[in-house]
């Protein structure tokens, strides 16, 4: 049996990846800063027992770091030496092979594993429903504020991306492309917003922002740096950058990615708001 090492398994698709593949009878390590092998990406030191035995592994680059390629890609060649053979890297659909950020990990994946995947989902549903700003800002002022003006997005489900995730690390035939994750329906963050609306019972609205505007009020808690891509990925939600959809999830699941609508219910449902 494979042992595949879960980076960031307390996270919002790792959590969601080491459980169901450990539901379905796989070997899971799950690391975690926190965790049992504690795993850091910017301490080495922690990497060697994350490794041990790994065949396996899913990739959750650092958050808030705009170079992650400094400390992820002498992570995987030491992974490649250790025995791992297959790696899933979570990248983004707004980043393309050899783009900013992950995108370098991405371009380089290829020549390091023979079997591998870059998993490139469109922004989180959970955006809206869990820890992130967006939902703090909902549940406390009633209002969602960003600078994608009339620029839709078809948000998916963290569950989906977790489905195919597991998909990429155990199916006999690896992926070895990249896949566009999205939901079924592109939606504009108004439409987000009248959803909310009707399923909290709570008035909901969304505050455009000018993308300077954004990018000043990321960079109060946020390294202005990456305050600073954030606000420029809206920007590129208002051109149209993100008005699509893919069938990767249907394609790789056997089910149909599930809807705003549906996963909103569902999550405040389970939080017990």
């Amino acid at each position: 049996m494979t042992t595949t090492l879960v980076i960031g398994a307390t996270g919002t698709t790792g959590s969601r990846t080491a459980a169901r593949l450990a539901a379905a009878g796989h070997r899971v390590r799950a690391a975690s800063r926190g965790g049992d092998p504690r795993f850091d990406w910017y301490a080495p030191a922690t990497h060697a027992a994350a490794l041990d035995g790994a065949d396996a592994v899913y990739l959750v680059p650092p958050v808030g770091d705009t170079d992650p390629a400094a400390v992820m890609l002498p992570f995987l060649r030491r992974a490649r030496d250790a025995g791992v053979r297959r790696a899933v890297l979570l990248s983004s659909s707004a980043i393309p092979r050899g783009g900013p950020a992950v995108g370098e990990v991405h371009a380089a994946l290829p020549g390091l594993f023979d079997a591998w995947a870059v998993l490139r989902p469109s922004w989180f549903m959970q955006n809206f429903t869990g820890d992130h700003p967006h939902a703090e800002s909902i549940r406390t002022t009633g209002t969602l504020a960003s600078a994608t003006g009339t620029g839709r997005v078809a948000f998916i489900d963290a569950d989906d991306i977790a489905a195919v995730a597991a998909h990429a690390l155990t199916a006999g035939d690896a992926p070895n492309r990249d896949l566009v994750l999205t939901g079924p329906e592109a939606l504009g963050y108004d439409d987000i917003a009248a959803v909310l609306t009707e399923v909290t019972g709570r008035r909901v609205t969304h505050r455009r922002l000018s993308c300077e505007q954004l990018r000043e009020r990321l960079a109060t808690r946020l390294p202005a740096e990456f305050a600073a891509l954030l606000a420029a990925l809206d920007r590129t939600v208002a051109e149209g950058a993100e008005d699509r959809t893919a069938g990767e999830v249907q394609a790789l699941t056997g089910r149909p990615p599930a809807c705003f609508r549906t996963v909103a219910a569902r999550e405040l449902a389970r939080a017990g708001r």
